[in-house]
């Protein structure tokens, strides 16, 4: 059964930081490009950030660009979201999903995997 799991979300202060990681398993995602998304109640699931395959590219939202940073390690099945500078407005269920391709996409139809999501909450 292919899973992706994600850890790390919690309660920060708005100004502080979180890493989120998503670590796959049942299969390996070294040839697939990563991404995360989120989502807060009653809006449409938006893009993050996203990584290639082999981590040379990378895509930010205009929205976290600067404050988040999106790594991954083939090795562990891992992907990463360093968020920094945390905003209350970036409180949201976080996701992670896998592409069916190893090129970066902002678009929600290339990523065909997705876990359960991690919530993180900044308060002001």
């Amino acid at each position: 059964q292919v899973q992706l799991v994600e850890s790390g979300g919690g309660l920060v202060q708005a100004g502080g930081s979180l890493r989120l990681s998503c670590a796959a398993s049942g299969r390996t995602f070294s040839s697939n490009a990563m991404a995360w998304f989120r989502q807060t109640t009653g809006k449409e699931r938006e893009f993050v950030a996203c990584v290639s395959w082999s981590g040379g590219s990378t895509l930010y939202a205009d929205s976290v660009k600067g404050r988040f940073t999106i790594s991954r390690d083939n090795a562990r099945d891992t992907v990463y979201l360093q968020m920094n500078s945390l905003k209350p407005e970036d409180t949201a269920t976080y996701y992670c999903a896998a592409s069916f391709a190893g090129w970066i996409s902002d678009l929600k139809s290339q990523y065909t995997y997705w876990g359960q999501g991690a919530q993180v909450t900044v308060s002001s």
